[in-house]
């Protein structure tokens, strides 16, 4: 008798692949809603843009493609390679509470599914590929409202926001990281002269010394919103596979953190190069700003105060509501 073989057999699989499968089998209908999916994809793959001078494909997703690969993952709009990836590992992390919801049909995602055809309809007349990209999320969104019902939506509202930070804003930008330039450059200033007591001349976006030994011109790139926008996604990334706490509150203030956090960040980096070019002069400061290493250094330095606030709210115990006693009246 193989005995052994048969007993491996009544032992369950275990690990990733099985946990997969489990999740697969408990989704209701995904047959349909995938092939509706299917062809909504297909619909903003074939017939997604219409800008051709500017980006030579019908496909929405070569249009976004071509926008993040442009700003590449230094830029701003090339962080949004990462959110779809992120947004599945958040969905996998909450499974349990998406396959537990009670499955339904409900009509009325119908509504928000062609509310988003709607809006790419006009996204496309008027070649605005960001409109499309509205509709097709929004589309999605009422897709899944149409199968699975109001809980799932609920459950899955979150995750799904992070689509937004997947719109390419190009030159959109320029009127966050602009303000964010002379915020930046005029902090640095500030903090040399009145802090440091090392004299920094600030005219506009420009910093240099009265000896003219250096001068940095603090460009949109160095303004901030690229290792903004990175550290938030890291941020939420840490937030939902690796905190423990669990409320909502925290877990918005842990997120929250990371908007500060950045932008302190950010100004360390730059005081860096302002006081490497004060006392070494502009060569030292230019390879302080190109150098691979320096420029992790925000980064380091966000992640470590997204660690401090992380233990200090598992740290602070959860306010459970007082119960008083009623007053007993004779």
């Amino acid at each position: 008798m193989n005995t052994g073989n048969q007993m491996a057999a009544m032992i369950p699989a275990e690990g990733l692949s099985e946990e997969i499968r489990v999740a697969w089998r408990r989704l209701p209908d995904k047959g349909f809603f995938f092939v509706l999916l299917a062809a909504w994809l297909g619909l903003f793959h074939f017939l997604g843009n219409s800008t051709f001078g500017y980006v030579d494909t019908p496909s929405l997703f070569g249009w976004m493609f071509d926008a993040y690969s442009k700003a590449g993952l230094d830029g701003v709009d090339g962080a949004g390679m990462l959110v779809l990836p992120l947004i599945f590992l958040i969905v996998w992390q909450k499974r349990q509470e998406l396959l537990a919801v009670s499955f339904g049909f409900w009509w009325p995602g119908g509504l928000l599914l062609a509310a988003g055809l709607g809006l790419h309809l006009l996204g496309y007349v008027v070649q605005q590929p960001r409109l499309s990209i509205v509709g097709l999320f929004g589309g999605i969104y009422g897709l899944m409202g149409l199968v699975w019902g109001t809980q799932w939506l609920r459950a899955i509202f979150f995750p799904y926001c992070l689509t937004a930070m997947m719109m390419p804003l190009g030159s959109l930008t320029e009127r966050v990281t602009f303000p964010l330039q002379v915020f930046v450059s005029w902090t640095v200033e500030h903090c040399f002269n009145d802090i440091l007591g090392i004299g920094v001349l600030r005219v506009g976006t420009q910093l240099f010394n009265s000896l003219g030994t250096y001068k940095f011109e603090v460009a949109a790139a160095c303004s901030g919103m690229r290792s903004l926008t990175t550290i938030l996604l890291i941020g939420i990334f840490f937030t939902y596979y690796f905190s423990r706490v669990t409320s909502t509150w925290q877990r918005a203030l842990l997120i929250g953190s990371t908007i500060p956090l950045a932008i302190i960040a950010n100004l360390i980096r730059l005081s860096l190069i302002i006081g490497t070019g004060e006392f070494f002069g502009q060569a030292t400061g230019d390879y302080v700003h190109e150098s691979g290493f320096w420029s992790v250094v925000p980064y380091a330095v966000a992640i470590a105060g997204i660690l401090f606030v992380n233990d200090w709210l598992e740290r602070r115990p959860e306010k459970s509501p007082s119960l008083s006693p009623r007053p007993v009246h004779p």
